[in-house]
């Protein structure tokens, strides 16, 4: 068996408890030792029974001047280390010498020597050792922390000694025949399983005045928290136990350092939540404020600033906490103040002669200040604080185009950290303090910066940090985070602030901007342009809502640019680059600046907008379905929309009113309407109902709360869509299947039974309330849920009628189409025996005759009998022609070449005399010239 078996084992028993002490087991093992090297007996035998059982007596006289020898014996025999195997009975020994101290103080010694021994290695004589002794080492070390509880400074000392070695084990000072070290994490492990933690955070609290002892617990509780046992500490208040008492007097500077370690080894390997709840009272709040002073105002060292800035952390991380005293305690004050002191002259003492430097703690420091002040504005309660101090005004001073000689205090890539970290902490506190912003002309000097941002100034920027992503080189950076604070200062949907923008041109110079993204592109700033353009689309969307004029000042430059933007490539809609949150901004843009507008509304159907919006939506994207459809809704009021949406055509010749019911089939399909395999109605009663609303039983609710019946209109798409198909006329639908005209009988009947569905719930829920209407409205509510269900019925109807109807449509056409394959393969027939009779004619000379005859025959008894008088007759045919098939007034013959047969004309008796001097058939040649040359063509 190995060592990491062992520890395998002890994990899987359950941290700090204690475990009873059994006999080992017969477990087979294989020895490290020979047996002549185990009989040389390296541990003097000695019987610890005896020890423990002379320990225990009380009575006789000289019995203590016994017992120390026999512990001196104990401790002289294991000076080389402790066996496991002896390991229970050592730590019995141990625990009756401690036991014995308050009365007898001359057993300090005794234990003191033992405890010296546990921090030796401990000894295994078997591989096997570790797991067959694993209880008995984790209850013995177990006993280390309950030690703490003896009044004696040695050997508290020397307990927090002995588990810092646990963590920094030594070799033996001689190697032992017969034995072998056990494994370096076999301690760590046992402390686990045994619960070590958790007592030695509990003995704080014994340590309060006594600062040397204090800080050993600290080292030891150090080590510990680099595991598991950090939950155990946390059990045991270890958090807010260490954090209350950061403040103490300490000369040497350790307890701070070490218990801010401790406190980040807890919040990193337990529970955040839990330790931010220990952390979260007056006491540790206060300490914290204390140290966080004292080293900023007092430390310049290098080491101070750095647990300085570990100090803010953890108070940055209690501050999201809105239990957190932190206003209570004064800290947010002062917090406020050492956040804006260099921007804000302030008179305050605490920050008199404070400067801070260029150097890289300071530098993070002042992030971290801008950081908790987005934290801390959440709180409603900080908001006066945050006026008091200025924060804004402060804020505001890195709105501004860089200017070198006034860059003194921090290097240019520092100053364009801290300036893009300002603008995103105005994005989140300026929300809330609405009149100081408008008091720093906040609109004017964030479009003074987009100004800058968009000139062709040189500004290199480093791009280095979080927030420089993808501005390395160019002004993106501050473009995008200045966008975002306008886009937070326009949805607040204040009037005034609003009013502010657009009297200073904002839509104009946004156009502007959105424009030059565009000639800017590249695949480099991609996502950050895209960002750009999205927020953009965003602000305007904030500006125009509600407004005509301001949708004339958006006008027809505004309506070009949305359309190229839905001229994407529907492939980069799944890039994950950002395409989907701008397709978003423009959608929203579009019922926001143009929908209301006649003009604008005019001008985005002459360029084909409504083509583009039925395009995105037979992507079928399901994110944009509900928000395309109701565009479309307020779309159709503009009475020449109809024309365009019918003109549509998609993929395969599709009409929009085919794509509207198809996708009315598919929202039924996952909300679980139940319909047959041909889209007819199953339930007349429930024509609506959805797999959810079967779930929903039915429940009285208040007149001003929804029913699910009402909710269900909002939730999908099938209101949407029969708005749709209303306007554009249920009676004129092109390009529409059976299936479709099945489908939209129900859409057409859609508020129908929405209607009675509504009436359905009211009468319900007036049973489940036990009340009984008067007799005139019980039979109007029956007629009413009569009613409606007899339009279901009639609905289903009209549906078999139509299923039936295209049954018989469709078994006409197979018969048609069985009619056109039987012309086909008699057709197929008459030239078979067609070729037959040719191939019979060609290679049958009486048959060939015989066709002849009969050819002569049928064209003697088609003319006349009698000819007119004076009448020329011209005959038609060639005489000597031997072929069967009807001669016209030019035969063009195409079989073998003339050069082969003498040419055409051959053997017939209408031959040239004149032939060549070659012979045969007349022919093109260079030595004779005839007048009447035949070519591929013969006059007949």
């Amino acid at each position: 068996m190995s060592t990491a078996e062992a520890a395998a084992t002890a994990e899987a028993r359950e941290p700090g408890t204690r475990i009873k002490s059994s006999s080992p087991r017969q477990i087979p093992a294989v020895g490290v030792v020979t047996e002549d090297e185990e009989a040389q007996g390296v541990f003097t035998s000695m019987d610890l029974n005896r020890v423990i059982k002379l320990l225990e007596e009380t009575e006789k006289d000289d019995l203590e001047e016994k017992q120390l020898k026999s512990v001196k014996k104990v401790v002289q025999c294991y000076q080389n280390g402790l066996p496991l195997r002896d390991l229970a009975q050592i730590f019995k020994i141990l625990n009756l010498c401690a036991g014995k101290i308050k009365k007898q103080p001359h057993f300090i010694e005794p234990a003191y020597n033992i405890l010296k021994l546990c921090g030796l290695p401990f000894l295994k004589k078997k591989v096997s050792d570790e797991i067959t002794y694993a209880e008995d080492t984790a209850n013995s070390i177990a006993l280390l922390g309950d030690l703490m509880k003896v009044p004696s400074s040695e050997l508290r000392i020397q307990i927090c000694k002995c588990i810092t070695d646990f963590y920094h084990a030594e070799p033996p000072k001689q190697h032992i025949p017969g034995y072998q070290q056990a494994s370096s994490l076999y301690k760590i492990k046992m402390a686990e399983v045994g619960g070590l933690a958790k007592t030695m955070a509990q003995s704080l609290a014994l340590l309060e005045n006594q600062l040397v002892e204090k800080l050993w617990v600290l080292k030891a509780l150090q080590h510990l928290s680099t595991s598991v046992n950090c939950t155990l500490m946390v059990k045991a208040q270890a958090a807010s136990g260490i954090c209350a008492h950061l403040n103490d007097p300490d000369p040497s500077g350790q307890l701070l350092f070490r218990s801010s370690e401790i406190l980040w080894n807890l919040l990193e390997k337990s529970s955040k939540e839990e330790i931010i709840q220990q952390l979260s009272n007056l006491e540790c709040v206060l300490a914290l404020k204390e140290v966080f002073k004292s080293l900023l105002t007092r430390g310049f060292s290098h080491y101070d600033r750095q647990l300085r800035n570990d100090i803010l952390v953890i108070t940055t991380i209690i501050a999201q906490n809105p239990g957190a005293p932190m206003i209570e305690c004064g800290f947010t004050r002062d917090l406020i103040l050492f956040a804006t002191f260099n921007e804000v002259k302030s008179q305050n003492p605490l920050v008199k002669g404070l400067k801070l430097s260029n150097s890289y703690e300071d530098f993070e420091l002042k992030k971290l200040l801008f950081n908790i002040i987005v934290i801390l504005c959440k709180d409603l309660s900080t908001i006066q604080l945050l006026i008091d101090g200025k924060v804004i005004l402060a804020l505001f001073s890195y709105v501004k185009k860089p200017e070198k000689q006034k860059i003194i205090e921090w290097s240019a890539a520092q100053y364009e950290e801290l300036q893009l970290h300002a603008i995103a902490t105005l994005s989140s506190v300026a929300p809330f303090l609405i009149e100081e912003y408008m008091l720093c002309q906040g609109n004017a000097q964030v479009l003074a910066f987009l100004e800058w941002c968009e000139s062709e100034d040189s500004f290199f920027s480093q791009g280095n940090s979080f927030h420089g992503t993808g501005g390395r080189g160019n002004k993106f950076a501050q473009m995008r985070y200045s966008l975002r604070l306008l886009r937070a200062m326009v949805y607040l949907e204040n009037e005034t602030i609003n009013k502010d923008l657009c009297e200073k041109g904002t839509i104009q110079q946004l156009l502007g901007i959105f424009k030059n993204t565009i000639s800017k592109y590249n695949d480099k700033e991609e996502a950050i342009l895209l960002e750009i353009q999205s927020d953009i689309l965003l602000i305007l969307s904030g500006l125009c809502e509600h407004h005509i004029p301001r949708k004339e000042i958006f006008g027809t430059e505004g309506v070009d640019i949305i359309l190229h933007v839905m001229k994407t490539d529907p492939k980069k809609l799944q890039s994950g680059l950002g395409y989907n949150v701008l397709l978003f901004s423009t959608l929203d843009s579009i019922w926001c600046c143009i929908l209301g507008c006649y003009p604008l509304e005019e001008y985005f159907l002459e360029k084909e907008g409504i083509f583009l919006l039925l395009d995105l939506l037979a992507l079928n994207p399901q994110k944009f379905c509900n928000l395309i459809l109701g565009i479309m809704v307020e779309f159709c009021d503009n009475p020449k929309t109809a024309a365009h949406v019918n003109a549509w055509r998609g993929k395969k010749d599709q009409t929009a009113a085919s794509l509207l019911i198809k996708l009315w089939r598919k929202e039924e399909k996952e909300l679980g309407v139940k319909r047959d395999k041909h889209g007819k109605i199953i339930d007349t009663k429930k024509p609506l109902f959805t797999s959810f609303q079967e779930k929903q039983k039915i429940t009285p609710l208040p007149a001003n709360c929804p029913t699910i019946a009402v909710m269900d209109v909002a939730e999908n798409i099938r209101a949407k869509i029969y708005a749709v198909l209303g306007k554009l006329d249920f009676e004129n639908l092109p390009g529409l299947s059976a299936e479709d005209f099945v489908t939209l009988c129900i859409i057409h009947r859609y508020l129908d039974f929405k209607t009675g569905e509504i009436w359905n719930e009211i009468y319900e829920e007036i049973k489940l309330e036990k009340l009984r209407p008067v007799t005139m409205d019980k039979n109007i509510l029956e007629s009413i849920t009569t009613a409606s269900e007899n339009i279901g019925k009639m609905v289903a109807s009209l549906q078999s009628e139509m299923i039936e109807s295209q049954a018989c449509q469709d078994v006409q056409n197979e018969q048609k189409v069985y009619t056109k394959i039987q012309a086909t393969h008699k057709q197929r027939e008459l030239a078979n025996k067609s070729w037959e009779n040719f191939l019979a004619r060609t290679s049958n000379a009486k048959t060939l005759k015989k066709a002849k005859r009969l050819q002569e025959k049928a064209i003697e008894s088609s003319r006349r009998s009698k000819q007119p008088p004076n009448a020329v007759f011209h005959w038609t045919d060639i005489k000597g022609l031997n072929t069967t098939v009807p001669s016209g007034r030019v035969v063009t013959v195409e079989s073998t070449p003339a050069r082969l047969v003498g040419g055409p004309l051959a053997d017939t008796d209408i031959a040239l005399k004149k032939l060549p001097i070659r012979g045969g058939a007349l022919q093109r040649v260079k030595a004779v010239k005839t007048v009447d040359e035949p070519k591929k063509s013969v006059p007949t």
